[in-house]
């Protein structure tokens, strides 16, 4: 999330933690996304998870970032095998928070409730 606040400064992502009203409806009606690992896109009714989500959200960084969307050739079992070791590690890769951060002033208002 830090990371698409950077990048995405003024596009059309939105963000919601699972454990918000939003995020709780959502795995209300969907249980099988609930995996703490993992993040979810929502595009209207289509919901993706895991290495999909992440190279979907590529197409909405535009510019360069679309260029990652070569990983599409790799078969979905393996983006979503790397993406789990990824996941696994991140705190040693990316760093870890006391408590969760809030977002920037600036930034709030791409928060869903």
């Amino acid at each position: 999330m830090r990371f698409l606040l950077r990048v995405d400064r003024q596009g059309p992502l939105r963000f919601a933690a699972l454990t918000s009203e939003y995020g709780q409806a959502l795995l209300a009606a969907h249980p099988d996304v609930a995996t703490p690992a993992s993040i979810v896109l929502v595009e209207g009714d289509h919901i993706t998870t895991r290495s999909t989500a992440v190279l979907r959200i590529f197409r909405y960084l535009g510019k360069g970032w679309k260029l990652l969307l070569i990983g599409y050739l790799i078969p979905r079992e393996i983006r979503d095998s790397l993406y789990d070791i990824v996941a696994h590690w991140r705190y040693r890769l990316f760093g870890r928070y006391d408590s969760c951060p809030l977002p920037p002033a600036e930034a709030r208002h791409r928060f869903l409730p």
